[in-house]
Parts: C-alpha cells; structure tokens; sequence
C-alpha cells in the first residue's frame, strides 16, 4: 500500500538513513539554470568517488545541458506505446535494480505516458527513495500545486502539472537557482532558452518582465519558508526555549471587543514593516460565551485573516498562560495587547496579567497598546 504524506514526512527525518535523501534544484521560471545546476553538482560528486547516473535528464535541445550530460552515466529510457506511438520514460524499475548511489531525476512534475508504473513523475522519485536511493531533481515555482492558482492569476497561463506541497517537505535540502529577470530576458534573446523562433513571443507573455519579478518573489518566499521550517525543526530537536530573533514573529492579543480591530491594524502594519509572521491570538478562557460575543470575535478573526494574520483560538485558565506557552511554541518575538485607559481594580487586574505573562514567556518584546475606554 502507497504511504500517506503522514508517513513520508515522518520518515524524513535527517538521522533516519532508511531511505534516500532528495535534493532540489528550484527556479522561478524556465531557463534559469535548474538542469545546468542539477549536472554541475552531480559531476563534482562524481568527481569525489559518489556513484552518480542519470535516471533522466530533458536537453530541450540545449548544447551546453547535453555536453554535462555526457559526462554521466545515463540508465536508458524505457519506450511505452500509447496509441501507436513510442514514447521514452524514465525506467523506474532500472534504476531501483541498478542502485546507484544518486541517480538525477529532472522535472519533479511531469505526468507519464499511460502506461507506466506510476502516474507522476515526483511518485517514481518516491519509489527511488523508498529504495534508499538519494535523488537530485528539479522543478520550477508554477508547479507547486497550492502556487499554481496564483502563477495563473499573475501570468494567465494555466499550470496543468503540479505537485503536492508535502513533497516539497519530504526534500532535505532545497536550492533556489536564482538569476535575475533582466539577466533571464537576455538568455531568451540569445536564444538559450528556446528556439529563436518563440523568444518574442515567449518575451511578450509569459517571460514579462512583471511576471518574473512576481515569480521569482514566490521561490523566494517558498526557500524562506523552508528554511523556516527547517530551523524550527531543530530548535524543538535541540529543546531550544529561548526566540531567536531570525525572521519576526508578533503575535497580537484579541478578544471579542470591537477595539480588537485597532490593534490588529496595528499590529498589521508593524508585521508589513518587519516583513514578519503575524498571529492574532485569542483565549478561551471563559466557559460562558454569548451569542453576540462569540459573533464579535469571528468577526474580529476574519478581519485579521483579511489583514494577513493567522488566526488562533487557545483554551487555557488565564490569557496570560496560555499566551506564554504560544509564544515559547510557536517562538514569537514581539507581542502586543491592548489595555483601555481604565482605572481602580481593572488596571491592577491588568497589570497582574501582564506581570504573569512576563514571569511565564520566553524573553520577548512586549507592546502595550492604549485604547479609549469603553
């Protein structure tokens, strides 16, 4: 029976060596150098003594990406007839019988001739693993199947191969093959990229110089996350409580108060700032709810996730504690609350749960955030 994404992501792990690790080779568009990459590094492994071959490599008919191939061992494609015409695939079950060390598998999301063994490309590089076969591959941001709607939006080209997000997480390490949109309109015009009979065309549509900014800040963003991931992973691996102030995280307290909705513009607007991850964090720390407050607060939810917040509803006995472990879970930097200008018992009752929350959380920037009182 197939694993589940569950399964494989929980067999990633780096000190788990049951199965092959992968390697990704990502780019914001075609001809940014994915392949030539993917090569370069395979022939310095090579070099080194790894057993390195090719499972299958695309040329596009490109000299210079079928010059480094040369220089690989290559596992021959297996022909598949559909409908009376021969069709070259990867031979999946070749390379898992041959063992390599590392075997090169390009375009992470093409979809197989009917016929094969698997339906997609990226399902034969998880057999690849399974076998304990380490695999480089490539694949470009418009094929991340959650990315695909909005590469539509931006460029009007429908992305029909995609890939699941989970089998972005599964990769080990993910390379960003970087060039600028200026330096890639310039490969199109040399016709390094395609035949010079589609650059204008190419140059018109989908290689705008707009469109490649937009993508390009998406693969950046995608790496970013990663990375995030990445370091996350091994802060709870290594039990490490304190925030490390790498990437801003601001979490913003709300209850079902209108106001809320001023602190979370606020708040909004020192995340675009900091280019940081913005929570916006209420506690369910009452049982009894009314109808009208419970309204309230989905109303002031929606509005953060509108405002690019991630919205979080926490059960625990008092806002302060349960805010603490957020923010020592979730490693947040910054946090905000709210406090009306109110006098008496509900300043010191106020005062009290700031006091806690600060004897509870990890060292964070806090913000206190006047509001008129009611």
């Amino acid at each position: 029976m197939p694993k589940t994404p569950e399964e494989w992501l929980k067999q990633s792990a780096p000190e788990e060596k049951t199965k092959g690790a992968l390697k990704l080779f990502l780019g914001y568009a075609p001809g940014v150098g994915k392949t030539f990459s993917m090569l370069s590094e395979a022939i310095r492994r090579a070099s080194r003594g790894e057993e390195v071959v090719i499972g299958i490599v695309e040329t596009h008919g490109r000299r210079g990406i079928a010059e480094l191939s040369s220089q690989l061992e290559t596992i021959p494609r297996r022909m598949i007839d559909y409908k009376g015409t021969l069709f070259a695939e990867m031979d999946l079950d070749a390379i898992v019988r041959r063992r390599p060390a590392v075997v090169l598998v390009d375009e992470l999301a093409h979809t197989n001739i009917p016929g094969s063994k698997n339906r997609k490309r990226y399902e034969d590089v998880l057999e690849i693993l399974d076998a304990n076969i380490d695999v480089i591959s490539t694949v470009n941001i418009q094929h991340i199947e959650s990315i695909a709607p909005t590469v539509r939006a931006i460029t009007g080209v429908a992305v029909r191969e995609t890939v699941p997000d989970w089998v972005l997480q599964v990769s080990s390490e993910t390379v960003m093959v970087d060039l600028t949109p200026e330096a890639l309109q310039n490969r199109m015009k040399r016709g390094d990229v395609y035949g010079k009979e589609k650059v204008e065309q190419a140059l018109g549509n989908f290689f705008r110089r707009g469109n490649l900014i937009a993508l390009r800040e998406l693969a950046l963003r995608q790496v970013a996350e990663q990375v995030d991931r990445n370091l996350e992973s091994y802060m709870e691996e290594k039990d490490i409580q304190e925030s490390w102030a790498v990437r801003e995280r601001i979490a913003v307290c709300i209850s079902s108060n209108a106001k809320a909705q001023y602190l979370l513009a606020r708040a909004a607007r020192m995340a675009r700032r900091m280019d940081a991850e913005l929570f916006a964090v209420h506690v369910d720390f009452e049982s009894d709810i009314t109808a009208q407050e419970e309204k309230s607060l989905a109303a002031n939810l929606a509005f953060a996730e509108s405002l690019g917040a991630k919205p979080v509803r926490l059960k625990g006995d008092s806002v302060a504690g349960a805010t603490a472990q957020f923010v020592r879970e979730k490693h947040v930097t910054q946090v905000i609350f709210g406090r009306s200008a109110t006098e008496g018992w509900r300043k010191l009752r106020y005062m009290n749960a700031i006091n806690k929350f600060l004897s509870e959380a990890p060292a964070v920037d806090v913000h206190i955030v006047t509001q008129e009182a009611d």
